[in-house]
């Protein structure tokens, strides 16, 4: 079959993606945000316990369904690269690139040779339906999407040359990391860090490739997709449920409890 890659090709045509993060480490919490209906779902590997059991088991249940799974892994190793590639992951979200020559050892970790360095093993593997893919090896280069993170003040610096990187299709800027290095740990929403953000997406914009972002903030969302940002998450499967569960505590707890009883009512 040819090369597909629903996602990328949105992004390739600047049609806006918005996202979901899923920390929760759980394939039935992924399937149920799968049928929400988000254009795509990112499988947090960096800050959420997702090995490569729990990315895989993410990646079948999502599968089904239209939202499209980007993987985010832990670190831009080459042989966790191929790993996460061989169970399926057509789109990767690669944390803390700095600069222009780690992007490109990036494009290079993705690509097979005479391209770049990924190891053959499809024919045992998701990715290529366990060989019933018959052309895989040939389709695969052109299935990747490469997303790499620039989350310092070292990476704006460099942003320009990293989103020359030919093969990088798009890069995402992590605001609570940009703004503890920029000396507002915390705080991703000080005007110096949101100035940084909205500089740099216009950058990325500029550059021809997608720009995408992370924020629980509506209207910081929406303010990020006007700029031209093309994949948004707009929130944190963890978060979405930890509030939910506090505010119904908060409806109860206090209002319908049971008083204590007594001593007498001990015996």
């Amino acid at each position: 079959m040819p090369a597909h890659n629903a996602f990328k090709a949105a992004l390739a045509a600047s049609q806006p993606q918005v996202g979901l993060w899923l920390s929760m480490a759980s394939p039935y919490l992924a399937e149920v945000s799968a049928t929400a209906g988000f254009d795509w779902l990112l499988i947090d590997g960096e800050h959420a316990p997702n090995d490569l059991y729990a990315t895989l088991h993410a990646l079948q249940a999502i599968a089904p369904y239209r939202s499209q799974p980007v993987v985010r892994c832990v670190a831009g190793e080459v042989a966790l690269i191929k790993q996460l590639l061989d169970i399926g992951a057509k789109n990767l979200l690669v944390p803390m690139v700095d600069t222009a020559g780690q992007a490109a050892a990036l494009v290079s970790a993705t690509r097979y040779p005479p391209l770049g360095i990924r190891g053959v093993g499809s024919a045992v593997g998701r990715a290529s339906q366990w060989s019933a893919r018959t052309d895989y090896l040939a389709v695969a280069d052109d299935e990747i999407c490469l997303l790499v993170q620039a989350e310092t003040v070292t990476a704006l610096g460099n942003l320009e040359a990293i989103c020359a990187v030919d093969g990088v299709d798009g890069v995402f800027i992590g605001p609570a990391d940009l703004a503890a290095s920029m000396g507002h740990r915390g705080n991703p929403g000080h005007p110096e860090v949101q100035a940084a953000i909205e500089g740099a997406m216009r950058t990325i914009v500029a550059s021809g490739k997608a720009a995408g972002t992370l924020t629980s903030d509506p209207k910081l969302a929406r303010r990020y997709l006007e700029l031209g940002c093309t994949f948004v998450a707009t929130g944190v499967d963890v978060l979405v449920y930890a509030g939910a569960a506090r505010r119904l505590a908060a409806d109860f707890i206090g209002t319908c409890a049971t008083p204590a009883a007594g001593p007498s009512a001990a015996y």
